[in-house]
């Protein structure tokens, strides 16, 4: 399992990271930010060159943008994992509820937003959610507190 999540979970960051430097305007933070300190030193990327550690960034850039979001779709490793990805968070303060196309703000930085009609109104502090895949392949929410659940898509 882990080594099918491994691509996936860095696939989906570099693609995360190209769209946000895009959006922005910014420059690529570079693979050695990317990566924690152990991570960096067992992939031998420390003894790499100041010119090949910026070939090597180029080369992450222009394949994320490219030929990433194809492998997201096709390599059937990454869509088992991509599949059997639960996240646990906490909807963001104040919330009460959904009533048709809110914005769910979760403390991990994700916004998802609901995808099917409906309304719920929450009440008590308890935020915990969880999003999984449905049957269907459709992201659905669940408020672990009242096992209420609506359909939702992410925005980011």
């Amino acid at each position: 399992m882990r080594s099918a999540l491994t691509p996936l979970l860095f696939l989906t960051l570099m693609c995360n990271v190209a769209a946000a430097s895009a959006e922005q305007g910014s420059e690529f933070p570079g693979i050695q930010k990317l990566m924690s300190e152990e991570e960096y030193q067992a992939a031998g990327l420390d003894k790499l060159s100041a010119d090949e550690r910026a070939a090597l960034n180029r080369w992450l850039v222009n394949y994320t943008a490219a030929e990433a979001p194809a492998l997201l779709r096709t390599n059937p490793e990454v869509i088992a994992a991509e599949e059997s990805i639960r996240i646990e968070s906490h909807i963001k303060q104040p919330f009460d509820g959904w009533s048709g196309e809110t914005l769910f703000y979760l403390d991990n930085g994700q916004v998802w937003r609901q995808r099917l009609p409906g309304r719920y109104m929450h009440r008590g502090e308890d935020t915990a959610v969880v999003i999984d895949k449905n049957f269907f392949g459709f992201y659905q929410m669940t408020v672990t507190s009242t096992d209420k659940t609506v359909g939702v898509s992410r925005v980011r």
